[in-house]
């Protein structure tokens, strides 16, 4: 049985991903990104609690944003996809297995990563509206997370390409990668 994702240390984790097996794989490194980017801009918030915060209603803004943030969902997805991959080996080496159990766990395998691109992409907007309201001492974490979280969209991405989705959730999932990159740019100044 493996530990889960969330109670293993960093360097393990890390040494699990370098070795030649099957997982953890790119779709769990893309979760752990998801949930250092979350973790990183809920700190921002949480030093939005200030007096002065409290007044102006920011630190409001900062619990909110601290409620959506849930880096350990973020982690629960490396797991769910290290579980989604190893029922989709089943899949290539039981010939018994009916057509309709096949098709059950290759959506699952899809709908693993396209959960969190559409994660990623929620959280980032989230983190962008509560910019202006942040404790202007600490901006530059929430930018992390806004980087971090938009880093690991793309990464699941790729794992949903493995996955062949239709044409058609491809073109969804490219949107919110492409809105994600515009509101990048924008906090790295470099809009057209």
């Amino acid at each position: 049985m493996t530990t889960a994702t969330s109670a293993q240390q960093l360097g393990k984790f890390l040494a699990a991903l370098a070795a030649k097996q099957s997982t953890p794989g790119g779709g769990a490194a893309a979760a752990v990104g998801a949930g250092l980017g979350s973790a990183a801009a809920s700190m921002s918030a949480a030093y939005t609690q200030r007096k002065k915060d409290r007044e102006s209603g920011a630190a409001v803004m900062a619990e909110a944003l601290v409620a959506k943030l849930d880096f350990a969902k973020a982690l629960q997805a490396a797991d769910d996809d290290a579980s989604a991959y190893a029922d989709l080996q089943r899949t290539w080496k039981d010939t018994e297995m009916s057509a309709e159990e096949k098709k059950a766990i290759e959506a699952r395998a899809l709908a693993v990563p396209v959960s969190l691109v559409e994660m990623c992409h929620d959280y980032i907007l989230a983190i962008q509206g509560f910019l202006p309201d942040c404790n202007s001492n600490i901006t530059s974490d929430a930018k992390v997370g806004i980087h971090q979280l938009a880093g690991a969209a793309r990464a699941a991405y790729q794992t949903v390409l493995v996955n062949s989705p239709p044409q058609e959730e491809k073109d969804r999932l490219k949107a919110l990668l492409l809105e994600i990159r515009k509101i990048e740019d924008e906090l790295l100044d470099m809009v057209a």
